[in-house]
């Protein structure tokens, strides 16, 4: 069954999945972040280049023909195959239709009232489902 984290009060979504994506290839993790929108990805995508002079995070879209070989994929298609279901990092204020895929689940909710009041009812919804939750307040 999958694990399902909850990272709660995020005020920058984007910069706090580019800190998350760092810490996860730290440990040599492959990660699929989702969003259904795709201007949101590509947010992500431009801040993965410039967010940190030090450190180099290979990410590529699901549809681009390095994805087979790139640990960080983005995806804004939930029902696509994935070339590799370790970790989903969700963005989207949804339930990823794939994430019973993916060993381990990141939700990122942000301080905003409607992002945390959908991030309130996809928790309940996992918890009914068995799932084990985790919960961290971001600082």
């Amino acid at each position: 069954m999958t694990r399902i984290d909850f990272h709660s009060n995020v005020a920058d979504k984007i910069a706090y999945t580019c800190r998350l994506i760092r810490k996860a290839r730290a440990a040599d993790c492959k990660i699929v972040v989702f969003h259904h929108d795709f201007t949101q990805l590509q947010r992500l995508n431009e801040a993965l280049w410039t967010f940190s002079e030090a450190d180099f995070l290979p990410h590529v879209m699901l549809d681009d023909p390095l994805a087979e070989l790139t640990p960080v994929i983005l995806s804004a298609d939930d029902a696509a195959e994935c070339p590799h279901y370790e970790l989903l990092i969700n963005l989207s204020s949804a339930t990823p239709g794939n994430f019973l895929r993916f060993e381990r689940m990141i939700e990122i909710v942000s301080d905003e009232e409607q992002d945390r009041l959908a991030g309130r009812e996809r928790y309940r919804a996992y918890q009914q489902q068995g799932h084990a939750l985790t919960h961290t307040v971001a600082k």
